[in-house]
């Protein structure tokens, strides 16, 4: 089935396993369905819709061979606290999205791995986490800073993502901006290249 927002991904309702599945999670409006729509269509979505639930499969090449990456989209919405670890089970790949200039998204880091490991089981417990720091070209656009009235007090330092990396054991961290589109096959490469 087409999907308008993924053009080149099939809605999953096959029940073959896919070869990596990659669940999202994060603060709600830091990027994680635009970091998705941008890898999959290479255009940086206009509008803001809020995610409830999704996910997506997109075939991708590892070295010589492909290889199937199952993109699941979480809600950051504290009203879907009981439903989002629903999705848990069975993951290869966490993905734990801030805003490079959203502190407050930074330091939810925290409760983000925490939720990630209160649900593990057997199966997710040595599942690879990427710490992925969004909105990076916010940190270079003068007119967007005072536009969006971000100050240096909200943005996170590169020394700060490293060491939230060790913190919570984060396989790799990497800042990308889904808007420019820098880092952002980056960032699967580095999530798929995780789960080897």
């Amino acid at each position: 089935m087409q999907n308008h927002f993924f053009p080149n991904l099939k809605r999953d309702n096959m029940a073959e396993t896919p070869n990596n599945k990659c669940v999202i999670v994060g603060d709600g409006a830091v990027g994680k369905t635009c970091l998705l729509i941008s890898y999959s269509t290479d255009q940086f979505p206009t509008d803001y819709i809020p995610t409830i639930f999704d996910n997506y499969r997109v075939e991708l090449y590892v070295g010589n061979k492909t290889t199937s990456l199952e993109l699941w989209d979480t809600s950051g919405q504290e009203g879907y606290d009981q439903l989002r670890p629903l999705s848990y089970s069975g993951t290869d790949i966490f993905l734990i999205a801030f805003s490079c200039v959203d502190r407050i998204s930074f330091e939810n880091v925290r409760k983000w791995y925490k939720e990630l490991t209160t649900y593990w089981t057997d199966e997710t417990r040595d599942v690879p986490i990427i710490l992925v720091a969004t909105k990076k070209d916010l940190l270079t656009d003068e007119e967007i800073m005072k536009k969006t009235a971000v100050d240096s007090k909200c943005v996170v330092s590169l020394d700060e993502m490293e060491q939230m990396a060790k913190e919570i054991h984060a396989a790799n961290v990497i800042q990308c901006s889904a808007k420019t589109l820098e880092n952002v096959k980056a960032v699967f490469d580095i999530a798929v290249n995780s789960n080897r």
